[in-house]
């Protein structure tokens, strides 16, 4: 298994939108389940959101339901993570990872096995 990678993080303002893509480096994507996984500074990592391999089925952590939207591309090889209305506590570096589990499992550390490099997002007016 290869490296993964994230892009699209950078600076908005509240209520603004960003669009994170993870992408891997040599292999597909396809046939995993990605969890997007964040740390704000001074504070442990955390998962955001986790999708199937299939994409039917999806988890959002409470804080970030009705504003986040995971969702994979076959045809790009890339999954996506929609952030709208952001807040300054969606400041953090953003990863993404590949879970151990392909349509069941839990969306946490623990269940990941490969990580990107993160991006940051910084929300700020």
């Amino acid at each position: 298994q290869g490296q993964l990678e994230e892009s699209g993080g950078g600076s908005v303002q509240p209520g603004g939108s960003l669009r994170l893509s993870c992408a891997a480096l040599g292999y597909t994507l396809n046939h995993y389940a990605i969890g997007w996984f964040r740390q704000a500074p001074g504070k442990g990592r955390k998962a955001v959101s986790c999708i199937t391999v299939g994409g039917s089925s999806s988890y959002y952590e409470d804080s970030v339901k009705g504003r986040f939207t995971i969702s994979r591309d076959k045809a790009t090889n890339l999954v996506y993570l929609q952030m709208n209305n952001v807040t300054p506590e969606d400041t953090a570096v953003y990863y993404c990872a590949t879970a151990t589990w392909s349509d069941y499992g839990p969306c946490d550390d623990n269940s990941m096995d490969a990580w990107g490099k993160g991006t940051l997002v910084t929300v700020s007016s």
